[in-house]
């Protein structure tokens, strides 16, 4: 995900979270969220970090921001469009691709090389 703080209004509701600011507020207290003051609002109004909510709260965040939009035409490198996806990802999320591409790619050479040995 890009964004990586969310005001409490924005998390009520969402999977495991309460459904009151207050609530958010209250557990985000309980449970030690790292917050920072929101800029551009008066008061004491915070924030809190993605990291420190649950893995459930951050999926569905994530199904619910809008992704970029690219639109694949004959005139555009496939390479380029790839790094711009993968620039969008956070640390973890770019360690998982990795391994995932890195353990399916070894594991379809694997394949074709049993079957041209087959052959």
């Amino acid at each position: 995900m890009k964004k990586e703080w969310f005001a409490a209004k924005e998390l009520t509701g969402k999977d495991g979270l309460p459904t009151s600011t207050q609530g958010v507020h209250g557990m985000a207290r309980r449970l030690c969220w790292i917050k920072r003051r929101r800029r551009g609002v008066q008061g004491r109004a915070v924030e809190y970090h993605i990291d420190s909510l649950p893995g459930n709260t951050v999926a569905s965040l994530a199904m619910n921001e809008h992704s970029a939009e690219y639109v694949y035409t004959s005139h555009q490198d496939p390479l380029a469009i790839w790094i711009e996806s993968y620039k969008q990802l956070r640390e973890p999320e770019r360690e998982t691709m990795i391994s995932f591409i890195v353990r399916e790619g070894i594991s379809e050479i694997l394949n074709r090389l049993r079957k041209s040995d087959d052959s």
